[in-house]
């Protein structure tokens, strides 16, 4: 028999972990089993000190460039005026295209937003003995809900429980517990609170049912179309008349073209059974995610979202995009390490109240970058771009 080769371990400090002497053992640690240098990686300005929380084993960081577009023009419910967008990304032409698109808008007026809707969910499943019990907890769960909502509030100060929806599968009830969450993003928080709702449920109810504290219908982190019809975060609106005229002279194209495109790809969008059937949402949120410290995974949620355009008879041309699970936040996680709060200091949008200003940029500069690409392709001039401001090999 083999002997198993013993398992290195990375250095530790279990008493204080987060300094720079910890930081630089890991990377000697790194270079000497890689060979390879962590110059870079180990050249940052943020005292390691503020780092619990947000990372373990750390040993430096990641440089992503940041470019800023705009100004963005704004005429939303929370979001008001101009404001220069960082976009932190390593993507040749990104930034140049966001700055164009929001342009435009700026030239037709600006962009209205609005936040029309706000729920994080956790999504329980209780394990009944039968399809009548699973039925029946679902009445009772509605019957108790003040002690339900009073169980999960008490874990939290900003979480507010606002309803329950119901999904039975057999002998299994699924829970959707919806909350509002302030100005974090607010995974965490709901799962903590719908925790405790469930063990109010179990101890409470007469059969003290079994339950999994997620049945996977609040997909996190994971597209889905029950987040697109019901909401997960913020749905938020952005809407802007573009004007035939300006269109002319700053992208070249008739709006008649955007809006036969629009059917096109409408049709395109159908047949991929493409989560967004606008031009790029995750190019900007991605970006943005970055700059501000979001968790950029619930890119994966975010970017999906609804394109509406109509074609008026004065020749301008309405243009919608509506995200309907955008996950963000402006208080908690990453938004407060020192580079990430600048970006959203820039913004106007840090710290508690922030969120709702914050999620109205974020439809907006979607907004500015699908008008900015489809203009590109439909005036023949999006690999050009590319070969021109996108290429950095010889």
């Amino acid at each position: 028999m083999t002997t198993a080769t013993p398992r290195e371990r990375i250095p530790r400090d279990r008493e204080n972990d987060y300094t720079q002497e910890q930081a630089r053992r890991r990377r000697a640690f790194l270079a000497e089993r890689s060979g390879t240098g962590l110059d870079h990686v180990g050249h940052y300005s943020i005292d390691p000190a503020v780092l619990p929380g947000n990372v373990e084993n750390f040993v430096g960081v990641a440089q992503v460039p940041i470019g800023v577009a705009g100004p963005l023009r704004l005429d939303g419910e929370h979001a008001r005026g101009d404001v220069f967008v960082p976009l932190a990304t390593t993507e040749g032409t990104l930034v140049a295209s966001y700055n164009r698109g929001m342009r435009l808008l700026a030239e037709c007026g600006g962009v209205r937003t609005a936040v029309v809707d706000d729920a994080m969910q956790r999504a329980p499943v209780f394990l009944c003995d039968d399809a009548v019990a699973a039925r029946e907890l679902g009445h009772w769960v509605e019957e108790n809900i003040e002690g339900v909502r009073k169980a999960a509030e008490a874990t939290t100060r900003s979480g507010r429980l606002t309803h329950i929806t119901h999904h039975q599968v057999a002998n299994l009830r699924y829970l959707r517990v919806n909350y509002t969450t302030g100005d974090a993003a607010g995974q965490n928080m709901t799962g903590k609170a719908t925790l405790a709702a469930c063990e109010w449920i179990r101890e409470n109810h007469p059969d003290h049912p079994r339950y999994i504290l997620s049945g996977a219908i609040d997909t996190d982190k994971k597209h889905s179309q029950i987040n697109m019809l019901l909401t997960r975060g913020k749905r938020v609106v952005a809407e802007a008349v573009i004007k035939p005229d300006v269109l002319k002279a700053l992208m070249g194209i008739e709006t008649r073209q955007l809006f036969e495109y629009r059917q096109i790809g409408m049709v395109g969008s159908f047949m991929s059974g493409a989560a967004y059937n606008g031009a790029h949402a995750a190019n900007a949120l991605t970006a943005l995610f970055i700059a501000t410290g979001q968790d950029v995974a619930n890119v994966s949620e975010s970017h999906a979202g609804i394109t509406y355009a109509q074609l008026r008879e004065n020749g301008d041309y309405y243009w919608s995009t509506t995200l309907t699970s955008l996950i963000v936040a402006t208080y908690g996680g990453g938004t407060g390490l020192p580079t990430q709060r600048e970006c959203l200091e820039m913004l106007g949008c840090y710290g508690t109240g922030g969120v709702a200003r914050f999620a109205e940029i974020c439809a907006a500069t979607v907004l500015a970058g699908d008008i900015s690409l489809t203009s590109a392709i439909l005036a023949g001039d999006w690999v050009s771009s590319h070969d021109s401001y996108g290429r950095n090999r010889p």
